[in-house]
């Protein structure tokens, strides 16, 4: 198949197909008239690349996976490699979860503290009430 007909199944355009193959994700075809060319496989790649990419995965982390597919396993993830990149994700993503974990808590002590401070300030002339922020990175 053809480039823009790769594009269309996949769900992507061609000037992406044309980047990964740029990146030696996608092979470099080429026919006798010099369009280039592709076949299931490559679809299977591509499907493969877009997946992890919507799992959160940058392009060169899913290098592994693809290079698993073309050396001709079931899926992308049953080589060591495509483990590794897995368990590095899953590090960052427990680290990332934990950092919003702690945003979250200084938002809601924030949000108590202002309430209370409203209540409080109900009573009081308009220009007693300032309005502050205390937000911390």
């Amino acid at each position: 198949m053809r480039i823009g007909e790769l594009a269309e199944r996949a769900g992507t355009s061609t000037r992406t197909l044309r980047y990964y193959e740029s990146r030696g994700l996608l092979p470099a075809r080429r026919d006798g008239n010099g369009y280039r060319t592709y076949d299931e496989e490559d679809l299977r790649l591509l499907r493969q690349i877009r997946t992890l990419q919507d799992f959160g995965f940058d392009l060169e982390e899913t290098r592994p996976f693809v290079e698993c597919l073309r050396a001709g396993h079931p899926s992308g993830d049953s080589c060591p490699a495509s483990l590794a990149v897995y368990r590095r994700k899953l590090t960052e993503l427990d680290g990332l979860i934990g950092r919003l974990g702690e945003v979250r808590d200084q938002v809601a002590s924030q949000l108590a503290e202002a309430e209370a401070g409203a209540g409080a300030g109900a009573g009081a002339g308009a220009e007693e009430a300032q309005p502050r922020c205390e937000m911390t990175g």
